[in-house]
């Protein structure tokens, strides 16, 4: 009966051991190993075409976004009156820079986003300029981190 209790007292002692050491682990490789990356992308469309630009983002865009590996975080409608009309703002994330460019490559040549493209802009084309887009990492101090 004593050994028994030596024996589960022990393995009471090693269980809650290992499980703080392997907390202590997760919690210091998701601090070194976080390398996400959030690209802030800004589109301009020619007149009267943000509305075609919604739905391509709504219908199909976002799907196809996280189908390589790319997160749909936020997405924007400007209010100011010089760029309500014409603008969408959006954030994305990757997993690392890299895994962003193979996103990206991955996204322009499937073959279903580039039939949607298309169909898209069959009566007439949607972006006035190539979208502009900025990378980030967040602070150690972000309350999102």
């Amino acid at each position: 009966m004593q050994a028994n209790r030596v024996v589960l007292g022990a393995a009471v002692v090693l269980a809650v051991g290992l499980g703080a050491f392997w907390a202590g682990m997760s919690m210091g490789q998701e601090k070194k190993m976080n390398t996400r990356v959030y690209e802030l992308r800004t589109y301009t469309t020619l007149p009267g075409r943000l509305p075609a630009l919604h739905k391509r983002f709504a219908e199909h865009t976002m799907k196809l976004f996280e189908k390589h590996g790319i997160r749909n975080e936020m997405y924007w409608i400007l209010t100011d009156d010089a760029r309500k009309d014409n603008t969408l703002i959006y954030l994305l994330s990757h997993e690392s820079q890299e895994a962003a460019e193979k996103n990206w490559k991955a996204f322009q040549a499937d073959a279903d986003w580039i039939k949607v493209r298309d169909a898209s802009e069959a009566d007439g084309k949607i972006l006035a300029k190539a979208p502009e887009r900025v990378f980030m990492r967040l602070t150690d101090y972000s309350p999102g981190k």
